[in-house]
Protein backbone atom coordinates (compact mmCIF):
# COMPACT_ATOMS: atom_id res chain seq x y z
CA UNK A 1 0.00 0.00 0.00
CA UNK A 2 0.88 3.29 -0.95
CA UNK A 3 0.69 6.39 0.97
CA UNK A 4 1.46 9.48 -1.11
CA UNK A 5 2.32 13.34 0.17
CA UNK A 6 1.55 15.82 -1.80
CA UNK A 7 4.00 18.66 -1.29
CA UNK A 8 7.39 19.55 -3.31
CA UNK A 9 9.01 17.47 -5.62
CA UNK A 10 11.69 16.30 -3.05
CA UNK A 11 9.57 14.94 -0.58
CA UNK A 12 8.19 11.94 -2.01
CA UNK A 13 6.45 9.19 -0.18
CA UNK A 14 6.10 8.68 3.58
CA UNK A 15 5.27 4.97 3.29
CA UNK A 16 5.73 1.64 1.47
CA UNK A 17 5.31 -1.78 1.70
CA UNK A 18 4.42 -1.01 5.30
CA UNK A 19 7.67 0.47 6.12
CA UNK A 20 7.71 4.19 8.07
CA UNK A 21 10.52 6.61 6.30
CA UNK A 22 10.53 8.30 9.93
CA UNK A 23 13.19 10.94 8.22
CA UNK A 24 10.75 12.50 5.98
CA UNK A 25 10.63 16.44 7.05
CA UNK A 26 7.05 17.41 7.29
CA UNK A 27 6.47 21.61 7.87
CA UNK A 28 3.42 21.98 9.76
CA UNK A 29 1.33 25.37 8.49
CA UNK A 30 -0.27 28.00 11.68
CA UNK A 31 -3.18 28.22 9.14
CA UNK A 32 -5.52 26.04 7.49
CA UNK A 33 -7.38 22.32 8.68
CA UNK A 34 -6.30 18.65 9.85
CA UNK A 35 -8.25 16.06 8.24
CA UNK A 36 -9.25 13.06 10.25
CA UNK A 37 -9.13 9.69 8.09
CA UNK A 38 -11.15 7.12 9.81
CA UNK A 39 -9.30 4.09 8.26
CA UNK A 40 -11.17 0.88 7.91
CA UNK A 41 -12.70 -1.19 11.20
CA UNK A 42 -10.20 -3.59 12.56
CA UNK A 43 -7.64 -2.28 10.34
CA UNK A 44 -5.52 -0.16 12.20
CA UNK A 45 -4.90 2.40 9.41
CA UNK A 46 -6.10 5.42 10.54
CA UNK A 47 -4.16 8.94 9.54
CA UNK A 48 -4.12 12.08 9.87
CA UNK A 49 -3.90 14.60 7.19
CA UNK A 50 -2.73 18.60 6.44
CA UNK A 51 -4.17 21.33 4.11
CA UNK A 52 -3.18 24.56 3.88
CA UNK A 53 -5.98 26.38 1.98
CA UNK A 54 -3.70 29.71 0.72
CA UNK A 55 -1.02 27.22 -0.59
CA UNK A 56 -2.85 24.64 -1.38
CA UNK A 57 -0.54 21.97 -0.14
CA UNK A 58 -1.64 18.68 1.31
CA UNK A 59 0.26 16.29 3.85
CA UNK A 60 -0.77 13.00 4.21
CA UNK A 61 -0.07 10.44 6.74
CA UNK A 62 1.84 13.01 8.46
CA UNK A 63 1.39 11.30 12.57
CA UNK A 64 2.91 7.95 11.43
CA UNK A 65 5.33 10.20 9.23
CA UNK A 66 6.81 12.69 12.02
CA UNK A 67 6.52 9.50 15.47
CA UNK A 68 7.25 6.55 13.69
CA UNK A 69 3.76 5.29 14.81
CA UNK A 70 0.31 3.83 13.13
CA UNK A 71 -2.33 6.44 14.51
CA UNK A 72 -4.18 3.48 15.69
CA UNK A 73 -8.04 2.15 14.88
CA UNK A 74 -10.60 4.27 13.40
CA UNK A 75 -9.39 8.09 13.86
CA UNK A 76 -13.16 9.37 15.34
CA UNK A 77 -12.16 13.32 15.69
CA UNK A 78 -9.77 16.14 16.73
CA UNK A 79 -9.76 19.04 18.73
CA UNK A 80 -7.19 21.67 19.67
CA UNK A 81 -6.65 23.88 22.78
CA UNK A 82 -3.89 25.93 23.46
CA UNK A 83 -1.57 24.91 20.85
CA UNK A 84 -2.00 20.52 21.59
CA UNK A 85 -4.27 18.52 19.10
CA UNK A 86 -6.03 15.75 20.64
CA UNK A 87 -7.00 13.14 18.62
CA UNK A 88 -9.42 10.85 19.34
CA UNK A 89 -9.26 7.02 18.35
CA UNK A 90 -12.18 5.60 18.80
CA UNK A 91 -11.73 1.66 18.52
CA UNK A 92 -8.52 2.09 19.80
CA UNK A 93 -10.04 3.41 23.18
CA UNK A 94 -7.06 6.24 23.11
CA UNK A 95 -6.38 9.62 22.75
CA UNK A 96 -3.32 10.73 21.13
CA UNK A 97 -2.05 14.11 22.19
CA UNK A 98 -0.27 16.04 19.69
CA UNK A 99 1.63 19.81 19.21
CA UNK A 100 0.46 21.34 16.71
CA UNK A 101 3.10 23.36 15.07
CA UNK A 102 5.60 20.03 15.08
CA UNK A 103 3.19 17.26 15.03
CA UNK A 104 5.31 15.28 17.42
CA UNK A 105 3.46 13.15 20.01
CA UNK A 106 3.70 14.51 23.43
CA UNK A 107 1.34 12.05 25.32
CA UNK A 108 -2.06 9.96 25.19
CA UNK A 109 -5.11 9.33 27.49
CA UNK A 110 -5.64 6.03 27.59
CA UNK A 111 -8.49 3.52 29.62
CA UNK A 112 -11.57 4.87 27.46
CA UNK A 113 -14.45 2.21 26.48
CA UNK A 114 -14.80 3.45 22.86
CA UNK A 115 -14.01 7.69 22.61
CA UNK A 116 -16.28 9.68 20.42
CA UNK A 117 -15.50 13.54 20.79
CA UNK A 118 -14.31 15.87 23.39
CA UNK A 119 -14.98 19.09 25.00
CA UNK A 120 -12.69 21.52 27.22
CA UNK A 121 -14.61 22.81 30.47
CA UNK A 122 -11.31 24.40 31.04
CA UNK A 123 -7.73 24.16 30.70
CA UNK A 124 -7.47 21.15 33.49
CA UNK A 125 -10.72 19.64 32.68
CA UNK A 126 -12.58 18.49 29.54
CA UNK A 127 -15.64 15.69 28.98
CA UNK A 128 -15.04 12.60 26.51
CA UNK A 129 -18.58 11.28 24.99
CA UNK A 130 -18.57 7.40 24.47
CA UNK A 131 -20.12 5.19 22.29
CA UNK A 132 -20.66 2.34 24.33
CA UNK A 133 -19.38 3.08 28.44
CA UNK A 134 -22.97 4.56 29.63
CA UNK A 135 -20.83 7.05 30.92
CA UNK A 136 -19.09 10.50 30.28
CA UNK A 137 -15.16 10.30 31.47
CA UNK A 138 -13.97 13.82 32.99
CA UNK A 139 -9.97 14.43 32.05
CA UNK A 140 -7.14 16.20 32.83
CA UNK A 141 -5.82 17.75 29.47
CA UNK A 142 -2.76 18.48 30.96
CA UNK A 143 -2.23 15.38 32.94
CA UNK A 144 -3.55 13.30 30.14
CA UNK A 145 -5.22 11.23 33.55
CA UNK A 146 -8.66 10.45 34.23
CA UNK A 147 -10.28 12.27 37.28
CA UNK A 148 -13.94 10.94 37.05
CA UNK A 149 -16.92 10.04 35.13
CA UNK A 150 -20.49 11.31 34.83
CA UNK A 151 -22.85 8.48 34.75
CA UNK A 152 -25.71 8.29 31.77
CA UNK A 153 -27.92 5.95 33.38
CA UNK A 154 -30.41 4.68 30.57
CA UNK A 155 -28.31 6.30 28.00
CA UNK A 156 -25.15 4.14 27.12
CA UNK A 157 -24.26 6.25 23.91
CA UNK A 158 -23.26 9.86 24.05
CA UNK A 159 -21.87 12.03 21.31
CA UNK A 160 -21.37 15.57 20.50
CA UNK A 161 -21.31 18.35 23.02
CA UNK A 162 -22.48 22.34 22.87
CA UNK A 163 -22.10 24.23 26.28
CA UNK A 164 -24.86 27.18 26.70
CA UNK A 165 -23.24 29.29 29.94
CA UNK A 166 -22.30 26.58 32.67
CA UNK A 167 -24.52 23.97 30.92
CA UNK A 168 -23.62 21.09 28.37
CA UNK A 169 -26.19 19.45 25.82
CA UNK A 170 -24.64 16.22 25.00
CA UNK A 171 -26.92 13.96 22.29
CA UNK A 172 -27.65 10.52 23.18
CA UNK A 173 -27.06 8.77 19.73
CA UNK A 174 -27.28 5.01 19.18
CA UNK A 175 -30.96 3.57 19.37
CA UNK A 176 -31.73 6.79 21.83
CA UNK A 177 -33.69 10.11 21.68
CA UNK A 178 -32.13 12.25 24.27
CA UNK A 179 -29.91 15.20 24.85
CA UNK A 180 -28.51 15.16 28.17
CA UNK A 181 -28.23 18.77 30.12
CA UNK A 182 -25.09 18.38 32.20
CA UNK A 183 -24.21 20.85 34.84
CA UNK A 184 -20.36 21.65 34.49
CA UNK A 185 -20.01 22.77 37.75
CA UNK A 186 -21.15 19.97 39.27
CA UNK A 187 -20.25 17.27 36.77
CA UNK A 188 -23.99 15.87 36.81
CA UNK A 189 -26.91 15.70 34.62
CA UNK A 190 -29.84 17.77 35.80
CA UNK A 191 -32.39 17.58 33.18
CA UNK A 192 -32.90 15.63 29.64
CA UNK A 193 -34.95 16.76 26.89
CA UNK A 194 -36.60 14.06 24.38
CA UNK A 195 -36.00 14.43 20.69
CA UNK A 196 -36.31 12.60 17.91
CA UNK A 197 -34.69 9.09 16.84
CA UNK A 198 -30.58 9.03 16.98
CA UNK A 199 -30.10 12.70 17.71
CA UNK A 200 -26.08 12.82 16.43
CA UNK A 201 -24.83 16.49 15.23
CA UNK A 202 -24.85 19.65 17.76
CA UNK A 203 -24.52 22.76 16.96
CA UNK A 204 -24.76 26.70 18.30
CA UNK A 205 -26.55 29.36 16.32
CA UNK A 206 -25.81 33.54 16.95
CA UNK A 207 -28.44 33.48 18.95
CA UNK A 208 -27.32 30.57 21.07
CA UNK A 209 -30.31 28.33 20.01
CA UNK A 210 -28.94 25.07 19.63
CA UNK A 211 -29.80 22.72 16.62
CA UNK A 212 -29.92 19.11 16.71
CA UNK A 213 -29.91 16.78 13.81
CA UNK A 214 -31.79 13.33 14.08
CA UNK A 215 -31.23 10.56 11.35
CA UNK A 216 -34.44 8.62 12.31
CA UNK A 217 -32.65 5.39 13.46
CA UNK A 218 -32.53 2.25 11.54
CA UNK A 219 -35.67 0.17 10.95
CA UNK A 220 -36.11 -3.04 11.20
CA UNK A 221 -39.20 -4.52 8.42
CA UNK A 222 -42.70 -4.55 9.76
CA UNK A 223 -41.36 -2.22 13.26
CA UNK A 224 -42.74 1.29 11.80
CA UNK A 225 -41.64 4.62 9.57
CA UNK A 226 -38.77 6.70 10.45
CA UNK A 227 -38.75 10.30 10.71
CA UNK A 228 -35.46 12.07 10.50
CA UNK A 229 -35.87 15.53 11.71
CA UNK A 230 -33.66 18.92 12.35
CA UNK A 231 -34.71 20.66 15.83
CA UNK A 232 -34.02 23.30 17.49
CA UNK A 233 -33.65 23.77 20.93
CA UNK A 234 -33.66 26.54 23.54
CA UNK A 235 -31.15 26.09 26.05
CA UNK A 236 -32.59 28.58 28.80
CA UNK A 237 -36.22 26.65 28.59
CA UNK A 238 -34.27 23.42 27.36
CA UNK A 239 -37.29 22.62 25.41
CA UNK A 240 -37.48 22.13 21.61
CA UNK A 241 -38.86 25.10 19.36
CA UNK A 242 -38.91 24.49 15.78
CA UNK A 243 -38.74 21.17 13.90
CA UNK A 244 -38.19 20.37 10.45
CA UNK A 245 -39.17 16.77 9.34
CA UNK A 246 -37.41 15.19 6.63
CA UNK A 247 -38.71 12.45 4.58
CA UNK A 248 -38.57 9.08 5.45
CA UNK A 249 -36.10 7.87 3.35
CA UNK A 250 -33.64 10.47 4.31
CA UNK A 251 -30.36 10.05 5.77
CA UNK A 252 -29.22 13.02 7.14
CA UNK A 253 -25.73 13.56 8.91
CA UNK A 254 -22.87 16.10 9.68
CA UNK A 255 -24.52 18.78 11.01
CA UNK A 256 -22.46 22.06 10.45
CA UNK A 257 -22.95 25.67 11.14
CA UNK A 258 -21.28 28.65 8.92
CA UNK A 259 -18.88 31.29 10.79
CA UNK A 260 -21.47 33.79 10.99
CA UNK A 261 -23.92 31.76 12.87
CA UNK A 262 -27.07 32.15 10.67
CA UNK A 263 -27.02 29.01 8.57
CA UNK A 264 -27.32 25.48 9.19
CA UNK A 265 -26.04 22.87 7.11
CA UNK A 266 -25.78 18.77 6.57
CA UNK A 267 -25.50 16.01 4.30
CA UNK A 268 -28.56 14.09 2.69
CA UNK A 269 -27.14 13.07 -0.43
CA UNK A 270 -26.54 16.75 -1.49
CA UNK A 271 -25.68 19.47 0.82
CA UNK A 272 -28.77 21.31 2.15
CA UNK A 273 -28.58 24.73 4.01
CA UNK A 274 -31.16 26.35 6.26
CA UNK A 275 -31.28 30.10 7.68
CA UNK A 276 -31.36 29.90 10.95
CA UNK A 277 -34.62 32.41 10.69
CA UNK A 278 -35.90 30.07 8.28
CA UNK A 279 -39.17 28.25 8.53
CA UNK A 280 -38.66 25.52 5.56
CA UNK A 281 -35.74 23.39 4.35
CA UNK A 282 -37.24 23.71 0.96
CA UNK A 283 -36.95 21.71 -1.75
CA UNK A 284 -33.71 21.32 -3.53
CA UNK A 285 -30.44 21.41 -2.12
CA UNK A 286 -27.73 23.71 -2.00
CA UNK A 287 -25.33 21.63 -3.30
CA UNK A 288 -25.95 18.29 -5.60
CA UNK A 289 -24.37 15.14 -5.13
CA UNK A 290 -24.09 14.07 -8.62
CA UNK A 291 -21.69 11.14 -8.28
CA UNK A 292 -19.56 11.92 -5.08
CA UNK A 293 -20.54 9.50 -2.11
CA UNK A 294 -20.36 12.40 0.70
CA UNK A 295 -19.54 11.37 3.98
CA UNK A 296 -18.37 14.60 6.07
CA UNK A 297 -18.48 18.10 6.16
CA UNK A 298 -17.48 20.72 7.64
CA UNK A 299 -17.25 24.80 7.59
CA UNK A 300 -14.25 26.94 8.01
CA UNK A 301 -15.53 29.32 10.76
CA UNK A 302 -13.36 31.94 9.29
CA UNK A 303 -14.61 32.50 5.76
CA UNK A 304 -17.62 29.77 5.87
CA UNK A 305 -15.87 28.14 3.42
CA UNK A 306 -17.07 24.55 2.75
CA UNK A 307 -15.18 21.40 3.38
CA UNK A 308 -16.50 18.19 1.66
CA UNK A 309 -14.72 14.54 2.01
CA UNK A 310 -16.27 11.99 -0.85
CA UNK A 311 -15.34 8.34 0.75
CA UNK A 312 -15.43 6.93 -2.90
CA UNK A 313 -15.71 3.09 -1.88
CA UNK A 314 -14.28 3.06 1.42
CA UNK A 315 -11.37 1.16 0.44
CA UNK A 316 -9.52 3.63 -1.15
CA UNK A 317 -8.39 7.17 -0.22
CA UNK A 318 -10.83 9.99 0.24
CA UNK A 319 -11.09 12.98 -1.66
CA UNK A 320 -11.60 16.24 -0.35
CA UNK A 321 -13.55 19.28 -2.04
CA UNK A 322 -13.31 22.40 -0.84
CA UNK A 323 -16.26 25.35 -2.05
CA UNK A 324 -16.55 28.85 -1.20
CA UNK A 325 -19.19 30.12 1.44
CA UNK A 326 -21.84 30.54 -1.98
CA UNK A 327 -20.62 26.84 -3.42
CA UNK A 328 -18.32 27.94 -5.98
CA UNK A 329 -15.70 25.12 -6.07
CA UNK A 330 -11.96 26.17 -5.66
CA UNK A 331 -9.78 23.05 -5.12
CA UNK A 332 -10.19 19.59 -4.23
CA UNK A 333 -6.94 16.76 -3.56
CA UNK A 334 -6.40 13.15 -2.10
CA UNK A 335 -6.29 12.63 1.63
CA UNK A 336 -6.33 8.99 3.68
CA UNK A 337 -8.79 6.10 3.94
CA UNK A 338 -12.77 7.75 5.13
CA UNK A 339 -11.84 11.06 5.92
CA UNK A 340 -14.24 11.80 8.70
CA UNK A 341 -13.96 14.97 10.25
CA UNK A 342 -12.44 17.93 10.41
CA UNK A 343 -9.81 20.25 12.79
CA UNK A 344 -9.74 23.91 12.00
CA UNK A 345 -6.19 25.58 13.26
Amino acid sequence: MFFVLTLPLFYGCMKKNGVINSSLKVNIPSQGVFIINEGNFMYGNASLSDYDPATRIVQNDIFSSINGLPLGDVAQSMVIQNGFGYIVINNSGKIYVIDTTSGKYVGKITGLTSPRYMHFISAEKSYITDLYAGKISIVNPTTYQITGTILTPGHASTEQMVQWNDFLFVSCWSYDNTVLVINTKTDQVVDSIKTGKQPGGLVQDKFNKIWVLCDGGWVKSGSGGRIPMLQRIDPSTRTIDENFSLTSDANPSRLAINGTGDSILFINAGIWKLGVNQTSLGDHPFLIAGTHLYYSLAVDPLNSELYLSDAIDYQQDGIIYRYSSLGVKIDSFKVGIIPGSFCFK
